[in-house]
């Protein structure tokens, strides 16, 4: 069973984390335009008296004119915050904070997170009670037991819209889910299962309330608290343990695994002896949740058993049980029709939901988006990954159908096709781009130099590719400097990351003979200057560690000006053979991808130099995944107006007409007209109108003005620019990247050095 470290970061790094930019993780932006007075008469007075009134008269209605439709409340009294206990509600806000990040960034829901300062569970129940109508949802988390039980049930009979307390029923679900297939690959009926529960905390009598739905017989549960198991006649029991408890003459663990089929922990860490597993039944499931480590490892379980399926709380064993895979999909469903509860019906679809996709034979998209892996139904794989863009369509359909066919749901979906449609357009593509590019360096481990290694996101984003296994990071600068901005960030000194400089005699003459060969001729540079310039210089020292196989990719940029690394790049290697050098960036809004180029390299290309960037942009698009469909975008539409400086733009397609390439293209056309559908009727004659994903601009200036407005004001997010054809994977960011920027450029070099042959054109 494979394992890898657990990413560290310090808490100095979290807490600059938290504290950048703007204070905390999530935000409020508008859906409407405000920049006229007229947008704020409708947004406000007197135009929103009109949505008032209707909802006055039908309270659905704020389904229709309202956020409450998307909208959940992530609500906190702080009881039990993490693995940490009773911390009080303000110290889980920024636990709330990231609960709202993940619905939106798994689901697109927005998320509001509120922390009542009570341990009260009648406050509570009032506090939420009173604010409910203006949320589509409510997500209860880190709360106590038994107060969960109490604020969640009670919640559950007052309120008409879905309340879900994670901690029990995420878990449960994903459990649920991996103990279907489970026993589906060991050929055991769920009938006739003997069943251990190793907790009698929230999600421990969550999960066996689940698993008591899905037809385990409840004589054949045996749970167990911190005193031990919980029989019938015991006397220290609350009303909640009361009902699980059962006939049995079993007192202790010791006991009541013997002979037992499955085993889960939701308990502490290494509770379960490896004596205890070998006196489990044939093809044992041990489910082993406690976090952060385990109630038995499963390379302790494999000391004594073959025949096992495990799967644990962690990220760095297969079968990962994380209620991620569950709780964003399962109020997607919820919320798109207008679920008035979540019950035990979309409870159980959901998890059915998720142990089918894990039998199902994984498509190619899903497998790039795993970074290559073609994960196979099987002992080590019963859950879906966290990251298979699959989740998004598939578990919110089964609850949404649930949900309808069980009564709970104020709206139908007719064409549950479409709807899987729209569910798609949800995720945001660069994310699931970028897990499948990390996914997959991580088998290549690719040594990647970090050229800036003094600087302070550099040094961050270095170490970040150290500690995700992305690949092996190599560090330019003086090692006592950069042992100094390690201390600055919380780290030690003595952090195992290479670091090279100009100190390397051996090194240093190398790429200065090096260079000189390159060179003499080019620019009469003696050898004295050659090795001038390798020790003078970051950039040609980092270029010359890549052409000379000492690196197998590269990263520069962030403390200097973009022309600046390119020139002196260009210095130490060439274009590749047949290709144009260009910069091309990927830009995601509201969900939709677009690449421009060229955002970095040619002030004014040619006709011709426009066509090249259109052909190796449509081959890199397709290597993340995309159809290439190509707009030459202009002040002008179809020639409209015509002046001198769009010829050279038509001209190009021209060209790309005469080569007969394999992607679509068109132009000349103006933005709004390659991007907004809505333009297809008035030219329908073009395939591109409304279509495009790549954007191939008339200048640098255009491409470099475009994309950085829409990254300052339209909030856009951008990767790159990606530097295509250059004769080596070596990417430069531009001033003042940040440490995630960076990391990206970083995982992109080491990509492209695994699937890109430098040798010859691709």
């Amino acid at each position: 069973m494979k394992k890898t470290k657990i990413d560290h970061y310090t808490d100095k790094e979290a807490l600059d984390f938290h504290n950048s930019n703007k204070s905390g993780k999530i935000e409020i932006v508008s859906s409407k335009p405000m920049t006229t007075k007229r947008d704020l008469a409708l947004a406000y007075s007197p135009g929103v008296a009109a949505p008032v009134r209707e909802i006055s008269k039908n309270p659905d209605a704020a389904y229709d004119y309202t956020t409450k439709g998307n909208l959940v409340a992530v609500i906190s009294n702080g009881s039990a915050v993490l693995g940490m206990g009773n911390l009080g509600a303000l110290a889980s806000k920024p636990v709330m904070e990231g609960k709202a990040i993940l619905f939106k960034r798994f689901a697109d829901i927005n998320s509001i997170d509120i922390e009542i300062d009570s341990t009260n569970t009648e406050e509570i129940i009032k506090s939420i009670k009173s604010i409910a109508n203006s949320f589509g949802g409510i997500n209860l988390e880190d709360i106590a037991a038994p107060d969960c039980f109490i604020i969640e049930q009670k919640l559950k009979e007052i309120l008409d819209i879905p309340v879900f307390h994670d901690d029990q029923h995420g878990t449960a679900i994903i459990t649920t889910a991996a103990l279907i297939n489970a026993l589906d690959i060991s050929k055991k009926s769920i009938k006739k299962i003997k069943v251990v529960v190793n907790g009698a905390g929230a999600s421990a009598i969550a999960c066996t309330n689940l698993l008591k739905k899905t037809g385990i017989p409840p004589k054949n549960i045996i749970m167990l608290d911190s005193k031990g198991v919980l029989y019938k006649g015991r006397s220290n029991l609350n009303q909640w343990k009361t009902v699980h408890a059962i006939e049995t003459k079993d007192r202790t663990l010791d006991e009541a695994i013997k002979n037992a089929d499955v085993f889960l922990g939701l308990s502490s860490k290494s509770i379960l002896s490896k004596k205890m597993v070998k006196k489990m039944s044939k093809n044992p499931i041990i489910f082993a949740c406690a976090n952060p480590d385990p109630e038995i490892t499963p390379e302790e379980v494999e000391e004594v058993r073959n025949d096992a399926i495990i799967a644990t709380g962690r990220s760095d064993y297969p079968n990962q049980v994380n209620n991620l895979i569950g709780f964003p999909y399962i109020f997607r469903g919820a919320l798109d029709v207008r679920a008035k509860t979540i019950n035990e019906d979309m409870k159980i679809a959901a998890a059915n939901a998720i142990a089918a996709l894990a039998r199902e034979d994984v498509p190619d998209e899903v497998v790039a988006a795993m970074g290559g892996e073609r994960p196979k139904y099987g002992r080590e794989y019963i859950i879906p990954s966290t990251f298979d863009p699959r989740l998004i369509c598939e578990i919110p359909v089964a609850v949404a159908k649930a949900a309808i066919k069980s009564g709970v749901a104020r709206k139908k979906i007719n064409d549950f096709e479409i709807y899987k449609e729209q569910l798609k357009q949800r995720l945001d593509p660069s994310v699931t781009i970028m897990q499948g590019i990390n996914n997959q360096i991580k088998k290549t481990q690719k040594r990647i130099v970090f050229a800036d290694g003094e600087d302070e996101n550099t040094l961050k984003a270095a170490i970040a590719f150290k500690n995700s296994k992305f690949g092996k990071p190599i560090l330019v600068g003086k090692k006592e400097k950069i042992k100094e901005q390690l201390k600055n960030i919380g780290y030690s000194e003595n952090l195992d990351i290479e670091i090279v400089n100009s100190t390397d005699k051996q090194k240093r003459e190398r790429y200065a003979n090096y260079l000189f060969k390159k060179l003499q001729r080019k620019e009469g540079l003696l050898e004295r200057d050659c090795d001038r310039m390798i020790r003078n210089d970051r950039v040609i020292w980092t270029s010359c560690m890549v052409s000379c196989g000492d690196a197998d990719g590269a990263v520069t940029g962030n403390t200097r000006k973009y022309a600046t690394s390119l020139e002196k790049i260009n210095k130490v290697i060439d274009a590749r053979p047949g290709e144009i050098m260009f910069g091309l960036n990927m830009i995601v809004n509201r969900g939709k991808t677009v690449f421009i180029g060229d955002t970095s390299v040619h002030e004014y290309p040619s006709a011709m130099q426009l066509a090249e960037i259109a052909i190796s942009s449509a081959r890199v698009v397709r290597l993340f995944g995309f159809d290439p469909k190509v707009a030459f975008v202009s002040h002008s539409t179809f020639g409209q107006p015509a002046t001198g400086r769009t010829k050279h733009i038509r001209d190009a397609v021209e060209i790309l007409q005469e080569k007969k390439v394999d992607f679509q293209f068109d132009g000349d056309m103006q933005p709004d007209v390659a991007l907004n559908d809505e333009y297809k009727e008035l030219y329908s004659f073009s395939g591109i109108v409304g279509n495009a994903n790549i954007l191939i601009m008339p200048g640098q200036h255009s491409a470099a003005i475009s994309y950085k407005m829409m990254k300052e004001l339209g909030g856009a997010k951008v990767i790159g620019p990606l530097l295509i054809g250059l004769g080596q994977p070596i990417e430069i960011a531009p001033l003042r990247s940040s440490t995630s920027d960076i990391l990206n450029l970083a995982s992109v070099a080491a990509y492209s050095a695994g699937v890109i042959n430098y040798g010859k054109k691709n």
